[in-house]
């Protein structure tokens, strides 16, 4: 069988399926299903005192708490998303719930730090294959005119996670107990399975063969770099095991690069970086996170060690930044299909540029809570006005069939920005001030978030790069138009 009749079997089982589900429940479920893998990202944070009290370990083990997650949710993640258009999207992605939610049983029931640390990683893979096909999922089952509210519901739930992880983690160990961070995803996940097995229509990609040399390029080297971004401010930057991650996977991602564009069927195909829709939306998705992440990890402990607040209040009191996603993200996804993606999107991250300036210099030891409110209110509306445009701007400007590819990239080029942003922060936090004191703390917090804002800013100047409605710009190889499902299927 040819790989064009292959591809056309598989749109046309596409097409017969499409009427199983419906957008609501396809909206509600993958909308739950990315809320679990964006909240575990920062979730564990606010717990680590209560996990070393509990099962013990060294500092270094429980940083690996948070980085074993990250590492391998990042390093996974595109190839979560091939596999899910080869063997067909809903089916990849029920597995991937199971996953993360057996890994999220494990790590509640965990006896020691290193079984913890384990489920912890089997988690990340759980995510990595979960979270891209819950955008291509969604995709299938809204019509076009109406994916632009869908994504901004999608990117309401899903900022409202990663930005409230700290909020849910320190709520559930000050008031329950730590194991309940994991136990929380156990009743979600056993819920969804059921729910996605029979209210979402399968789909598939290209059904091109998985390009295994290209996933073992793209993997280690991504492993290798955020490893080194992640340890190098524990272990320091001359360390010879974050020297070696470092350089050996900026050489395998060069060598991924370079195969990709040889590669017959390659999992990342590199001429859709000649769009620059797609290059411009995903350099504008890496630097935003790379700034949100940093700043957010900072303040959220500014606000309990410096201003003496518990971790429930501290996210409380986040919550003018956190909680503007569930309100502005629905509107954003309006205007974008009104308007186009590209201006929502610079005006989003300007103003969180401008929220984060504002902050740096009115954080002080006593500052008051009214002082800061004007830059968590400018900085939450800028986020919401991000996430739901740019997952539009993802998604449209790609084939429809290399949907699940485009996914996959964008969302691992957001979790490498975000643990670059950790590790450029705490390094700058490190070098100009520390925990000795509260002043000492504000020192280092005011250029870090100085450098969160000019980081921002450039994603604002990148998301400028974008073409506008109308404009050429749009994915895709030189001899094939941009389609969406709705026309294959027609």
């Amino acid at each position: 069988m040819s790989h064009q009749t292959e591809q056309t079997e598989q749109t046309a089982r596409t097409a017969r399926t499409a009427r199983r589900g419906g957008a609501a429940w396809a909206l509600v479920i993958t909308s739950v299903a990315g809320f679990m893998a964006a909240l575990d990202n920062l979730v564990v944070t606010t717990a680590l005192p209560s996990i070393r009290k509990d099962l013990g370990g060294a500092l270094d083990d429980l940083e690996w708490t948070v980085s074993a997650y990250t590492l391998t949710f990042a390093v996974l993640l595109m190839f979560g998303a091939a596999l899910g258009d080869r063997f067909g999207r809903r089916r990849l992605f029920l597995g991937g719930i199971s996953i993360f939610t057996g890994a999220s049983a494990a790590a509640a029931l965990a006896p020691g730090i290193d079984s913890l640390i384990a489920a912890r990683a089997v988690q990340g893979a759980g995510a990595a294959i979960m979270m891209p096909l819950t955008l291509t999922l969604l995709t299938a089952a809204v019509p076009a005119a109406k994916r632009g509210m869908a994504y901004g519901i999608w990117g309401a739930v899903n900022g409202l996670a990663i930005a409230s992880g700290p909020l849910i983690g320190g709520s559930l160990t000050e008031h329950i107990s730590w194991q309940w961070i994991f136990w929380l995803n156990v009743p979600l996940g056993l819920a969804l399975l059921p729910l996605a097995r029979l209210r979402l229509a399968e789909s598939y990609g290209t059904g091109a063969p998985l390009d295994i040399t290209g996933t073992l390029l793209a993997s280690g080297g991504l492993f290798g770099i955020v490893y080194g971004l992640v340890r190098g401010p524990a272990e320091g930057w001359t360390a010879p095991l974050v020297l070696t991650g470092l350089f050996a996977g900026g050489a395998l991602l060069a060598g991924f690069v370079l195969y990709s564009t040889r590669a017959k069927n390659p999992m990342l195909p590199m001429r859709l970086f000649r769009s620059r829709a797609f290059s411009g939306i995903n350099a504008a998705s890496m630097l935003m996170f790379l700034g949100m992440f940093g700043s957010i990890f900072l303040l959220s402990q500014y606000m309990q060690g410096v201003l003496g607040y518990s971790p429930t209040e501290a996210g409380l009191r986040m919550l003018p930044w956190t909680g503007m996603p569930m309100l502005v993200a629905p509107i954003a996804g309006i205007l974008s299909d009104r308007i186009g993606g590209r201006p929502v999107v610079a005006t989003g991250l300007f103003l969180q540029a401008a929220g984060l300036a504002y902050l740096a210099p009115v954080t002080t030891v006593d500052a008051s809570y009214a002082v800061q409110l004007p830059g968590l209110i400018i900085s939450g509306i800028g986020m919401a006005l991000f996430f739901a445009p740019a997952s539009n701007l993802v998604m449209s400007s790609v084939r429809a069939s290399q949907q699940g590819v485009a996914s996959g990239a964008n969302n691992a080029l957001r979790e490498v920005g975000g643990a670059l942003g950790i590790a450029v922060m705490a390094s700058i936090f490190s070098a100009q001030g520390g925990y000795e004191t509260g002043q000492t703390f504000v020192d280092g917090l005011r250029p870090a978030l100085v450098t969160g804002a000019v980081v921002v800013a450039l994603a604002g100047v990148a998301a400028l790069l974008i073409p506008g409605r109308g404009r050429a710009g749009g994915a895709v190889g030189p001899a094939e138009p941009a389609r969406t499902l709705e026309t294959i299927a027609g």
